[in-house]
């Protein structure tokens, strides 16, 4: 008959609560036990359901919560009397691990306070931080280095138990004698309170978690997990009445990331529809983003289709990403950081963060050694890991360091984040948007230069995003004055709100116009992230065969266009960043089929991003080459001409001077000016060297 060696009870055998667990896993679980018992060491834990336990006895269920060390020894126990002769006898420990605790038993993180402490307790929150699996001593055997005595201590808590003297020699010398002892799998982690959760500017609550043996390295950083432990006291510096908190954790589950935790009742499910029907939601939408900001009506338009994102697509050996990246480049004063806010109060799930005071491992992840790891190399998640599942606005996206910012290259296409640091390797979901804002690299644009020259971010990470919009501070008295009004009127609103708010008087009129129609959006915030989380929840469209016809028609026309003029127009990028922002437009009507009308919205938007990017500036085309390689097709022609003549005229090894250059070049029709920044450009990329002065000649290639 197998044994279920425990250890020892600190309660006593003749416990109230045992009798009613051996009835409560004779009706429910003997089955489960056995399965245990049979796979053992493979499967060493029972999961009891506590919703069942509840349905069996409420006082039974109600004590666990408020006696969990009493009860659980007492489950214990209950094992003990199971008995199964058609197996071998064999020594093992089983753990008891409850979990589907109701949603009224689950507790805030912010909320979890001293009444708490050795209670069990359910919490929700997001990995902010996991270390690697390392042992810890379960029962320790203590040696005497005088009489050579061994003593075997169950350990408990966090600190180390010792015998307090030898029974036979009267001594304190004791040494740990590793081999008799036992050891069991170890794991620490911090979790944060999810982002959905979080209101206007609070930090979220962090907190402690500790795993034992077979639920260890059962998630990541990021991922978004239910907890059911027991909320123990840390160790603290000596003399200090002020203690840490930890949970002891029983039970992990995962959860599946997105909006559950925005909360839409029946009065706001009927309000949402209400919204989708109506003929005038781009409209309101577009007014309820940064409503203070004057115009720019079609970044506001882009902004919202992220906000509701397009559908991601699970293949057998891939997936394709429905998260929707927007760029931003502007002179400064135009508001790019107020949209990015304000994209930020309504997002359910969005980080903030600056270029100038972000890694690229804090946007990422990272391995770090830190105390936290007890020494040992711990996974940190940044915040396009946290934010896994919404969106991550970056101001200053120009002002990161280039070799950090190459970390958003994999997050923005692949949707994940590989780490690979002192033996760590692993990967990282980012299901992220990104929402991002740059200036240019002289602070103002120059009319006559192509967008990449004067910004200071790499070709390859550009091409990654869905639509990129020029934000132009152009000097024009009508439109100025417009603004200047707008503006001027806006904080005049503020001001008399304000006082309406102090006086409790109604809303005021200001000339023709309400307050609240210049300072207060077209739809609630607090209904608009509603709004979002039930569309992104609920609306997965298809494509219909007219917007299908209607997107490849344009996109079939704008290459053959390019052909033409020979420049790239288009790539299969943007080709699925059209399908993207159809479906995403479709969400706002609550459809689930993607209308021709969705294809338009996003063709338009793509037309009016392209031509503020990659239009050329010399020839007037449209030249994907732009974003793609950092210069035009024009300017690459005309790059392959220069080399290939310098490689001519050097045929015997000989160095070409720059006069003879200059003549070749002018009857290709390229002008000495242009040859000079080709030839900059061929040195720098190393296809060519300057041997002396005006003199070129080709590298010698392997």
């Amino acid at each position: 008959m197998p044994t279920l060696e425990f250890e020892e009870s600190t309660f006593g055998s003749e416990n109230i609560y045992v009798e009613k667990f051996k009835r409560f896993f004779e009706l429910n679980y003997k089955k489960e036990i056995e399965d245990c018992i049979e796979n053992y060491p493979e499967k060493r834990s029972l999961a009891v359901d506590f919703a069942l336990l509840e349905k069996f006895d409420y006082v039974l269920a109600d004590e666990l919560i408020e006696n969990p060390d009493v009860v659980i020894d007492s489950a214990k126990q209950a094992l003990r009397g199971f008995s199964f002769t058609t197996l071998e006898t064999k020594e093992i420990s089983i753990n008891i691990r409850f979990f589907n605790f109701p949603e009224t038993n689950r507790i805030l993180l912010r909320n979890i306070s001293a009444t708490h402490l050795n209670k069990m307790i359910c919490v929700e929150g997001v990995i902010k931080q996991i270390t690697d699996v390392l042992p810890k001593l379960k029962v320790a055997t203590w040696k005497c280095n005088r009489c050579g005595n061994t003593y075997k201590i169950f350990q408990t808590g966090q600190s180390v138990s010792e015998p307090v003297f030898c029974e036979n020699c009267r001594h304190r010398d004791f040494s740990l004698f590793e081999e008799e002892s036992e050891f069991l799998d170890y794991q620490k982690m911090q979790i944060q309170e999810p982002l959905e959760v979080l209101k206007g500017s609070e930090q979220p609550t962090s907190l402690d978690v500790y795993l034992a043996d077979d639920i260890v390295n059962k998630a990541l950083p990021g991922d978004s997990v239910i907890l059911v432990g027991i909320l123990r006291l840390s160790p603290t510096k000596k003399g200090k009445p002020i203690f840490g908190r930890y949970l002891e954790c029983i039970y992990v589950e995962q959860k599946q990331r997105e909006f559950e935790e925005i909360t839409v009742t029946a009065a706001d499910e009927k309000k949402i529809k209400e919204l989708a029907k109506d003929p005038q939601i781009y409209e309101k939408l577009i007014q309820s983003i940064a409503p203070s900001i004057y115009g720019h009506e079609d970044v506001k338009e882009a902004i919202a289709l992220q906000l509701f994102g397009g559908v991601k697509k699970i293949l057998p050996t891939q997936q394709i990403r429905g998260n929707i990246h927007i760029l931003l480049v502007g002179d400064p004063g135009v508001a790019k950081s107020q949209m990015l806010t304000s994209a930020n109060a309504i997002a359910p799930k969005s980080i903030y963060v600056g270029g100038k005071t972000t890694s690229g491992v804090g946007l990422t992840a990272t391995a770090v050694k830190d105390e936290f790891g007890e020494g040992a190399w711990t996974l940190k998640a940044g915040a396009l890991v946290l934010a896994s599942g919404g969106i991550a606005m970056v101001d200053e996206l120009d002002k990161m360091p280039a070799d950090e910012r190459v970390a958003l290259h994999e997050a923005m296409e692949q949707s994940t984040v590989s780490v690979a640091k002192a033996g760590i390797i692993t990967r990282f979901k980012t299901d992220t948007s990104i929402l991002a804002a740059a200036n240019p690299k002289f602070s103002r644009f120059e009319n006559y230069e192509p967008l990449v020259n004067q910004i200071d971010l790499p070709p390859t990470l550009i091409s990654r995003f869905d639509l990129f919009f020029l934000i132009r501070d152009v000097l024009d008295k009508t439109k100025d004055t417009e603004i200047a009004n707008f503006i001027l009127k806006t904080h005049r609103a503020g001001e008399k709100l304000s006082k309406v708010k102090m006086h409790g008087r109604g809303i005021r009129k200001l000339g023709s116009e309400k307050i609240g129609d210049l300072a207060m959006p077209a739809i609630e915030p607090e209904l608009l992230r509603k709004y979002i989380s039930y569309a992104r929840q609920h609306i997965f469209p298809e494509l219909s065969d007219e917007a299908i016809n209607a997107i490849s028609d344009f996109y079939v026309k704008l290459r053959e266009k390019g052909r033409e003029e020979g420049a790239y127009t288009a790539t299969h990028r943007q080709l699925e960043g059209l399908v993207r922002l159809s479906e995403a437009s479709a969400r706002v009507r609550l459809s689930n089929v993607v209308e021709k009308q969705d294809a338009e919205r996003a063709i338009r938007l793509l037309k009016r991003s392209l031509k503020d990017v990659v239009t050329d500036p010399e020839t007037g085309k449209i030249d994907i080459d732009l974003i793609l390689a950092g210069q035009t097709h024009t300017q690459l022609e005309n790059m392959h001409k220069v080399l290939a003549i310098i490689k001519e005229k050097s045929k015997g090894g000989e160095s070409v001077p720059i006069d003879v250059l200059v003549s070749e070049a002018a009857q290709a029709g390229i002008s000495s000016e242009k040859l000079d920044e080709i030839i900059n450009k061929l040195e720098k990329k190393g296809e060519i060297y300057r041997p002396r002065h005006n003199l070129v000649k080709p590298t010698q290639k392997d």
